[in-house]
């Protein structure tokens, strides 16, 4: 069983919906992580750009930080009426950001200019094939939301997956995925992504198998089997195409892998 899967694969959403922590409540929870070791977190706390600021008063300072853009900031951004915030001393790593209608992500990283070592997270629509992209960018794609219409069907995250490997692709993923298996939500009265769903998924895609059986399933066993299965080769190349995604909470993901009997419990 290949532990390459798992590794590195959370980041720390906590200051966004539904979760929504405060600053100071995030970061100390953050801090607990880091003291924690956890090989499935990445550690990186994933702060709004509006809030980055904030972020820098504070004793606590991540390991690593996100830096995420709403429209309203990229635009102001690349029509130049307003600068991105200055990372100074925060060891921002990635910024992830909405494409906007009829821009290349080449053309929106020339745009932004991001400082050296820093990668781009375009976010785009899961039915739409990857585009040619510049060295050091990725994409970003939303596996759910606050209505039952965020949840992207199947066969478009699917189509999503096959051509990012296909390309050769990095991306990130975000909301929806709150848990290991996919699900039935009542309240949204539709089927959740599971986030080992989407990882299983990168590998058949990776191993030239269709990845959409294995986003809808909701067997876990059959699952569990697959992930004790996977080649270290296979997972090696997933996690370079899978970067990581983002969970409001750091805990349930750790502990879904735990019950499932995918990873091994503390020392």
């Amino acid at each position: 069983m290949s532990a390459t899967l798992y590794a590195a694969l959370v980041d720390d959403a906590g200051l966004f919906p539904p979760t929504s922590l405060h600053m100071d409540e995030a970061l100390a929870r953050n801090r607990r992580d880091l003291e924690s070791g956890d090989p499935v977190l990445t550690h990186r706390f994933l702060c709004p750009a509006g809030r980055l600021e904030r972020l820098r008063d504070q004793e606590h300072r991540p390991r690593r930080v996100g830096l995420i853009l709403d429209a309203e900031t990229l635009d102001a951004t690349i029509s130049r009426a307003r600068p991105l915030p200055g990372f100074g001393d925060l060891p921002v790593d990635l910024v992830e950001t909405p494409l906007p209608a009829g821009m290349a992500v080449r053309e929106l990283a020339e745009r932004l200019d991001l400082p050296a070592g820093v990668r781009l997270f375009a976010e785009v629509e899961p039915r739409k094939p990857a585009p040619d992209l510049p060295e050091g960018t990725g994409l970003k794609v939303r596996c759910g939301g606050p209505s039952a219409e965020a949840f992207p069907p199947v066969e478009h995250l699917a189509l999503f997956i096959r051509s990012c490997v296909d390309h050769d692709v990095p991306f990130k993923a975000t909301a929806g995925l709150h848990h290991a298996v996919r699900h039935f939500d009542p309240s949204l009265g539709v089927d959740r992504h599971g986030f080992l769903n989407l990882l299983l998924a990168v590998c058949e895609a990776v191993e030239g198998r269709d990845p959409a059986h294995v986003l809808r399933t909701t067997d876990v066993g059959h699952l569990v089997r697959m992930a004790r299965e996977v080649p270290e080769e296979t997972a090696k190349r997933a996690r370079r195409l899978l970067v990581s995604y983002g969970s409001c909470s750091t805990h349930t993901p750790v502990e879904d892998l735990r019950t499932l009997g995918l990873l091994e419990e503390d020392r």
